[in-house]
């Protein structure tokens, strides 16, 4: 029994994929993240749904709950992060 099938997608969760995230500094994520897993910690250098720029430090296992349209791979340091999507 799949209890998602007649439910709407929302932006306030739960999310219906993990993709793995390959950071690259030119390349967007194929679907714009509601949020990013990540499970070693480090820093993370996103480009946020508005277009800002912004590097954020994380522990390991941790959710990090913004819109993200990229994740570059200059300032990233964090491992194993995957984009939290509504698709």
């Amino acid at each position: 029994m799949n209890p998602f099938a007649n439910r709407s997608l929302s932006l306030s969760g739960p999310a219906t994929d993990a993709l793995p995230v390959v950071p690259d500094d030119t390349v967007d994520l194929p679907h714009v993240a509601v949020g990013l897993y990540t499970e070693t910690g480090g820093a993370i250098s996103i480009v946020t749904v508005s277009g800002e720029t912004r590097t954020v430090t994380v522990a390991d296992f941790s959710i990090l709950p913004v819109g993200v349209r990229r994740v570059n791979a200059s300032g990233t340091t964090a491992s194993g992060i995957h984009a939290l999507v509504v698709a």
